[in-house]
């Protein structure tokens, strides 16, 4: 995938998972694709674990890895923010 392809899925990602986690409001259009494109990595490696196949392209799969990833980040990032 180009530089492109990674800001927007990383753009989706982020800001779709951020709906989910009820942390929209915190974060801006910069936070949702670093958090969007963090996330994909985390969620590739995650599916890979259980035996699927991560970010494979520009394709609702990746999308759908990125946000699994992205939701994983903000959890995390929320139970260290509460200690």
């Amino acid at each position: 995938m180009g530089i492109v392809s990674w800001l927007i899925v990383g753009a989706l990602a982020g800001w779709i998972s951020s709906k989910i986690m009820n942390t929209d409001e915190s974060m801006g259009a910069f936070a949702n694709i670093i958090v969007g494109i963090i996330g994909a990595f985390i969620g590739g490696f995650v599916v890979n674990l259980l035996g699927g196949t991560g970010i494979t392209g520009f394709n609702v799969w990746s999308v759908l890895v990125a946000i699994l990833g992205s939701v994983i980040l903000l959890w995390i990032m929320k139970a260290v923010k509460r200690k």
